[in-house]
């Protein structure tokens, strides 16, 4: 899996940390002493894949550097419903205050790569490998895209800066091209980018056979049935990468991948996963 380096996380924290404590956490100063101190245990409540538990530790050490944490599992592990991830000691108000911050982060993380690990386990066996998408939160991209490998799915481009993804936009304002509008952007994108990845969108099998003719990296076979997309596979015959998109789900995903297709993307890994089950339990509560 990708990894987030220590400067991100403690960006990320602080600026989630600032939002949800602002002036100060005013029920914690009230009633907890200053000089009382308390331990807890991260726990999952369900079955899930874990993920962000680097931003807990944060979250907890940002708020008192008296803290101490301590790891029971690793991101990418899959952990049983009552399992511990995460001990942490320190002053009561610190575990208090970033209680939240620290669930919130592990919980959207674990609930991404759970559903990540789903679709995975979905198209085991055949030679297809799951994609993100750009379908992410806004700020959040890279923590989701972390979460999406922790999984054991794959990370499609990141953003608009790393790989040419021609669109049915894109070709639409190129109709009046010659030969065609497939092959005038690919021609334009190879120009322009000669080091970046090509890719163009195919609404039907005659841009397909454009595509791959064009030389095309990888060709997304957009919101096409199971026999267009066994067609459009056996046309491209291995010259480019195909890549099925549009209305994945959990039930029709293992048939996506049985016509041939070398990717599968799945905007529902981001866009549409619920935060897994985990709680913060206090020691004597």
């Amino acid at each position: 899996m990708q990894s987030l380096s220590t400067d991100i996380i403690r960006q990320q924290v602080a600026a989630t940390l600032r939002e949800d404590i602002g002036a100060g956490d005013v029920t914690t100063l009230a009633t907890i002493p200053e000089s009382a101190r308390a331990s807890a245990r991260m726990v999952a409540r369900e079955e899930l894949v874990l993920a962000g538990l680097d931003f807990a530790v944060m979250a907890f050490t940002l708020v008192s550097s008296d803290t101490v944490s301590t790891k029971e599992a690793a991101d990418g592990d899959r952990i049983a419903s009552g399992g511990t991830v995460l001990r942490v000691e320190g002053p009561a108000r610190a575990l208090l205050s970033a209680e939240r911050v620290a669930l919130n982060f592990v919980q959207r993380l674990s609930g991404i790569a759970t559903l990540s690990a789903e679709y995975a386990r979905a198209v085991a066996g055949t030679k297809a490998r799951i994609l993100d998408t750009r379908k992410t939160t806004p700020g959040w991209r890279l923590l989701e895209k972390y979460a999406v490998s922790c999984g054991g799915a794959q990370n499609h481009r990141s953003g608009l800066y790393d790989m040419i993804l021609i669109k049915d936009n894109h070709l639409a304002a190129l109709r009046d091209e010659w030969p065609n509008p497939v092959a005038a952007a690919v021609l334009r994108a190879r120009r322009a980018y000669p080091a970046l990845k090509v890719e163009v969108e195919a609404d039907n099998l005659e841009q397909v056979g454009q595509a791959a003719e064009a030389g095309a990296d990888i060709i997304l076979l957009d919101n096409m049935s199971i026999p267009q997309l066994t067609a459009a596979v056996e046309l491209v015959g291995g010259r480019a990468m195909t890549e099925a998109s549009g209305g994945m789900n959990l039930s029709n995903v293992r048939k996506v991948a049985e016509t041939g297709v070398d990717l599968i993307s799945v905007g529902a890994l981001t866009h549409s996963a619920r935060s897994a089950d985990l709680g913060l339990d206090f020691e004597g509560s």
